[in-house]
């Protein structure tokens, strides 16, 4: 039975960085469009778009919270459903899968030009599947990378942290990729792929961006503006959100969010807020010190997808310009809020929202709860605010002990946009 009413959690803000180097209310900036070409973007768009089994996944509005906390309405894009994997992040590591496979199978044939329709197609069978593609992950983006493998048919090694669970390797391998684990924690992971790979001649396909290494990162960024670009055409026609809150992790995703939302809405771009776990801050730490900062991490949170200690270039790039806030929170409130999605209280659709997918929410009830932080962000009853439910119960066991419910029992009520 559905609950109709419930108390929201308390959400205590850990910690919140004013970014006084953003540039509020201006035009996106010309050094945006150099990280992230909006054509660039639009190419992404019209590939992935092909996919069978595309679908645009839905933005719920979630009226019935948004009085509860005192805005004028909230919308949830929700990507529990993305093709299958329960994650934005299929759009990103997929499809670089198949931008490296294009241009390596290029390269080798000189006299041919192959193009990703061809990958798509698998018609060089044999010479994709001679190539490995390899990537660190703590589940979604190693899931992605492993699916586009098996999907366009070349090798896949994944590379996992000690801490992340038996569940996300599982599923990985259910792709048909190769898990290595690796001592320490996703940063670890990250470095010891890199070396793997350039010692026996994989492909690199990560997420996050580091010196030497930008234009694969590029491309699955190129992918997340699918879900921006869909969450834009889907809103009501009179709304232009005033405030975004999104997940942090490396930043690839948040820098995909602001340049997107900053491509369509220019000098009306909306108020971005980035939301971290305190154990994983680094784009808090890297706004406060004002250039990107390492964090060590020694406690994983329970937001597995965004426990990243060192920080995406590429986004860092974006977000230094145009993400005006950087809020920090504890693991508390997560799984009250999981619980309040999957109850579908106060007449809101119920929805499967996974531990990562509550961050931007979480921030915002904590920044509605906090008057003086309230104040600064320019939150008020007028506040058209938007957050990305960006995974679904992507570890089945732990979403049944978080939430006391099995995913398949949570059943939308309401047809999203």
């Amino acid at each position: 039975p559905r609950v109709l009413s419930m108390p929201l959690p308390a959400v205590s803000i850990s910690q919140a960085q004013q970014n006084h180097a953003a540039l509020a209310g201006q035009p996106c900036p010309d050094h945006v469009t150099d990280v992230l070409a909006p054509e660039r973007c639009a190419f992404a768009r019209k590939n992935i778009s092909r996919w069978s089994s595309y679908q645009p996944t839905a933005l719920y509005p979630l009226g019935g919270l948004a009085g509860e906390i005192g805005i004028g309405s909230l919308f949830y894009k929700d990507e529990s459903t993305r093709f299958g994997l329960g994650s934005f992040k299929a759009l990103g590591g997929a499809y670089a899968v198949q931008q490296a496979l294009q241009q390596a199978l290029d390269a080798q044939l000189a006299d041919t030009t192959v193009t990703l329709d061809d990958i798509h197609h698998k018609r060089y069978p044999e010479l994709a599947g001679d190539m490995t593609v390899v990537t660190a992950t703590d589940g979604n983006h190693g899931r992605s990378v492993a699916w586009g493998a098996q999907r366009f048919g070349c090798q896949c090694m994944i590379y996992m942290h000690e801490h992340v669970s038996l569940a996300r390797r599982e599923a990985v391998e259910a792709y048909g990729a190769q898990v290595v684990r690796v001592a320490g924690n996703y940063d670890d992971s990250v470095r010891q792929a890199d070396q793997d790979a350039k010692d026996n001649g994989w492909q690199i396909v990560s997420d996050t961006s580091y010196p030497g290494y930008m234009e694969i990162p590029r491309d699955v960024m190129a992918g997340y503006t699918l879900m921006t670009t869909e969450t834009m055409d889907q809103l009501p026609g009179d709304i232009v959100p005033t405030h975004i809150f999104i997940q942090g992790g490396c930043g690839g995703l948040a820098g995909a969010v602001c340049a997107d939302f900053w491509f369509r809405y220019g000098v009306d771009m909306p108020h971005l807020i980035v939301v971290e776990p305190v154990p994983a801050a680094c784009l808090y730490e890297s706004a406060r010190a004002g250039e990107p900062q390492l964090v060590n991490i020694v406690n994983e949170s329970l937001m597995a997808g965004l426990s990243c200690g060192e920080v995406s270039l590429l986004g860092w790039q974006i977000l230094k310009a145009g993400a005006r806030h950087f809020l920090t929170i504890s693991d508390a409130p997560v799984a009250p809020l999981m619980q309040e999605m999957a109850n579908g209280a106060r007449g809101d659709p119920a929805i499967v929202a996974g531990e990562s997918a509550i961050a931007g929410l979480a921030g915002l009830i904590g920044a509605m709860q906090d008057p003086a932080l309230c104040k600064d962000l320019g939150l008020n009853e007028r506040s058209q605010v938007l957050v990305f439910g960006t995974e679904g119960a992507t570890d089945p066991a732990l979403y049944r002990e978080l939430t006391g419910t099995d995913a398949k029992n949570v059943t939308t009520s309401s047809n999203g946009s």
